[in-house]
């Protein structure tokens, strides 16, 4: 397919890319805006069978937002809202243990903790809420807090990164998720989110993490106001601290969502949502996994999205209330069936893993 091509410096960069050259980020800017998307699939597709073969990987999983109260304002999200607000909610401990409960009965190994920021909650607020699920689900992984959960945390209560994720690690965290990352360009990021952790902020509450033998997530939303440039500063900026720490465990494009935001626009097009995670694909080079989360991507683009370079659909959720607030229409939960099915779909061997992408199950 690549011969073909009549742009030969496209050519060229993709032989580079297939060879496992690095890419600078002139070469994927230019790869970016030049390249059709079937090549882009072609290339990164080939990549990522050399990393993972044909599998694909599903999580049984529980995602739980335990408020939508939120001192921050950021643009390009609707699910946060102040605590007058008739939408605003705040689960109890009861509440957090019995939606808990019900996945647990299911089978899940991961609960996934993301929220508001209450200007009522203390640091003591964040670290029982782990406490108490790790004390009544002991066999769970708890991935919880995103980079800006912990700044907050960290600021309300004049103390380091370092010391809270100490403290939330001794009471049961064991992984980051990537959200908050969202385009680390300062352009953006001071339209979009100017006052909660900037990208320097966000980076280094991962880096301390991964020290810590905390692993992470990382993510990137796209398609609102950000340019190509500016997504592949935020790869880079991203790849270079993998090449320091090797903790991010999985890197997931996020398709922006506009309804009922302030910052408006239109939802990406397809063909930019399966050239985001090719050229996640080719330009991470040290990574193992890209996340085609359904969630955001939908179900039949992430089905497609794993022969563009994906490897990893997400899991069952149960719940989902952020992306949702945004307009996606997908239902909450897929049962596990449904993600063997969507896998194999696309001609993928679907794989359940754990939280650190060990395997549990093949489905051959």
């Amino acid at each position: 397919m690549i011969e073909l091509l009549e742009d030969k410096e496209v050519s060229f960069l993709l032989e580079k890319a297939l060879n496992k050259e690095r890419l600078t980020e002139e070469e994927a800017i230019f790869l970016y805006k030049n390249t059709p998307l079937s090549a882009l699939g072609y290339v990164a597709n080939e990549l990522n069978k050399e990393k993972n073969q044909d599998r694909a990987f599903f999580i049984v999983n529980r995602y739980l937002n335990p408020t939508n109260i939120c001192v921050y304002k950021c643009k390009f999200c609707s699910f946060g809202v102040s605590k007058s607000d008739e939408r605003a909610f705040e689960l109890s401990i009861d509440e957090v243990l019995r939606k808990i409960d019900n996945s647990y009965k299911n089978g899940i190994t991961e609960v996934h903790i993301v929220g508001g920021l209450p200007p009522h909650w203390e640091r003591k607020d964040y670290v029982n809420l782990i406490k108490v699920v790790k004390e009544n689900f002991p066999n769970i992984v708890i991935k919880a807090y995103t980079a800006v959960e912990i700044d907050h945390i960290a600021k309300i209560s004049k103390s380091t990164y370092e010391d809270v994720l100490l403290e939330l690690k001794e009471v049961g965290l064991s992984l980051l998720p990537g959200g908050g990352a969202e385009i680390f360009a300062d352009r953006v990021r001071n339209i979009i989110a100017p006052n909660k952790a900037n990208a320097e902020e966000y980076l280094e509450i991962h880096e301390t993490a991964h020290k810590l033998g905390i692993p992470s997530n990382v993510t990137m939303l796209y398609g609102h106001i950000e340019t190509i440039e500016e997504r592949v500063d935020h790869m880079k900026r991203v790849r270079d601290l993998q090449d320091k720490t090797a903790g991010f465990q999985v890197f997931i494009p996020l398709a922006y969502h506009p309804k009922g935001t302030s910052l408006g626009g239109e939802r990406t097009s397809s063909v930019d949502d399966l050239k985001t995670i090719a050229m996640s694909r080719i330009f991470l080079d040290n990574f193992d996994n890209i996340k085609a989360y359904w969630i955001t991507l939908g179900e039949k683009l992430a089905q497609i999205a794993l022969n563009f370079g994906a490897n990893d659909i997400d899991g069952t959720l149960e719940e989902e209330l952020v992306v949702h607030a945004a307009g996606s229409t997908e239902t909450y939960g897929k049962t596990v069936d449904k993600l063997i099915n969507i896998i194999r779909g696309a001609s993928k061997i679907p794989v359940q893993r754990d939280s650190f992408y060990n395997i549990i199950k093949v489905y051959n």
